[in-house]
C-alpha cells in the first residue's frame, strides 16, 4: 500500500493490525463456510480445552500466552455459548477447572477437517510468496524475546542523540553549571559536605592548579554534564575520577559514558597507570557504568565524604 511505503518500517504495527483484521474477517466467514457457529477470539482457548480435556484456567493463560482477565472473560463467553463448562470449583476461580460440554466436542470434531483444510490454504500461500512469514514469525518472536522492540529503539535514540554530545575542557564560564549540576545530583540523594563546597566553589584552585582537569559535556551547546580528574597524593594512585554529574534533563544520551571514556583518555594523556574513584551502592546506574568502564572495586583507602561505601580503580592500558 501506498501509506505503507511512504511510512515505512515504523508502521510495522499498523500493518501488522490491518492483516490481523483481515485474516480475522476471514475465520469469521470461514467458520460459517463450515457451518460452526464460533467466535474467532476464542480458538486458542478452545482449541486448547480440545487438547487437554480439563484445565485451569491458569493453565490455559501461560499455554497461549494470554493474561488471565483475557482468558477469564473468553471463558465466560464460551460458556455462555453452551461449548464449555466449570468444574471443581473453588474459592480462586481462576484455579477453577473447565472442560469442553458435550456440544463443545462437537464442534471440536467439526473444527478439525476444517484445520487441514487451513493448513493447506497456507501451506499454498507460503509456496506462491517470496518469503516464509510463518517461519518469519517465529524468528521474530525470538528476537523481540531477546531484546524488546522498545529496547532497540531506546538505544538507537541514546546512540544518534550521543552524537551531537561534545565533550569539552573546563572554562570558567562552566563554574556554575559544574557547581549547579554536582549539587542537584548529591542533595538528592546524600547531603553536601564540605569536601564537596572545596572542589565545587573553588574549582581552579582545588583541582586544575593541583594539576587535574575538569571535562564538560555540552549538548546543544548547553553544558549537561560535568566530571573531574583530581590530582592525588597518593602512591598508588595518580588521579581520582570525580564529579561527574549529569543533568535528568539529558539521561539517556551516554552522557555519563561519554564523560568517563574521555575523562580515562585523558589521564592516560598525562601518564596515568591508575585512576582511583569513590561512589555509593544506591546508585546503581553509576556503579553499572563505572564497571563497564572497566573498574574494579578495592578497598582499604580513607575517604573524606561519609556517603562513601564503594571505592573502585582503573588500570590505565
Amino acid at each position: 500500500m501506498e501509506f505503507f511505503d511512504k511510512v515505512g518500517k515504523a508502521a510495522l504495527g499498523s500493518r501488522l493490525r490491518l492483516m490481523t483484521a483481515i485474516v480475522t474477517d476471514d475465520a469469521a466467514k470461514i467458520y460459517e463456510l463450515y457451518g460452526v457457529d464460533f467466535v474467532p477470539k476464542w480458538f486458542p482457548v478452545f482449541y486448547t480445552l480440545a487438547e487437554e480435556r480439563e484445565i485451569t484456567i491458569t493453565e490455559i493463560a501461560n499455554e497461549i500466552g494470554h493474561s488471565q482477565p483475557s482468558v477469564s472473560k473468553i471463558i465466560q463467553e464460551m460458556i455462555g455459548a453452551g461449548l464449555i463448562q466449570e468444574s471443581a470449583k473453588t474459592d480462586d476461580k481462576r484455579k477453577n477447572n473447565v472442560a469442553l460440554t458435550e456440544k463443545g466436542i462437537l464442534i471440536s470434531k467439526k473444527i478439525k477437517q476444517q484445520l487441514e483444510d487451513i493448513d493447506v490454504a497456507i501451506e499454498g500461500i507460503i509456496t506462491e510468496s517470496k518469503h516464509n512469514l510463518w517461519a518469519a514469525l517465529e524468528e521474530w518472536e525470538f528476537l523481540l524475546e531477546q531484546k524488546s522492540l522498545i529496547k532497540r529503539v531506546s538505544e538507537q535514540k541514546k546512540k544518534r542523540e550521543s552524537k551531537d554530545v561534545k565533550i569539552v575542557e573546563y572554562k570558567p564560564e562552566y563554574q556554575q553549571a559544574f557547581r549547579e549540576l554536582n549539587v542537584e545530583w548529591i542533595s538528592k540523594y546524600f547531603e553536601m559536605e564540605e569536601a564537596d563546597y572545596k572542589a565545587l566553589d573553588n574549582p581552579e584552585d582545588y583541582i586544575l592548579k593541583k594539576g587535574g582537569k575538569i571535562l564538560v559535556a555540552l549538548y546543544e551547546n548547553e553544558p549537561v554534564g560535568v566530571c573531574a580528574l583530581i590530582k592525588m597524593n597518593n602512591s598508588e594512585y595518580d588521579f581520582e575520577m570525580a564529579k561527574m554529574a549529569v543533568s535528568p534533563k539529558a539521561q539517556g544520551k551516554s552522557i555519563g559514558w561519554l564523560l568517563g571514556k574521555a575523562i580515562a583518555e585523558k589521564a592516560k594523556e598525562l601518564g596515568a597507570k591508575k585512576i582511583y574513584l569513590e561512589s555509593n551502592t544506591i546508585l546503581k546506574p553509576a556503579i553499572n557504568l563505572y564497571y563497564k568502564l572497566g573498574f574494579e572495586k578495592v578497598f582499604g583507602l580513607e575517604t573524606p565524604y561519609k556517603r562513601c561505601n564503594i571505592q573502585m580503580e582503573l588500570i590505565i592500558k
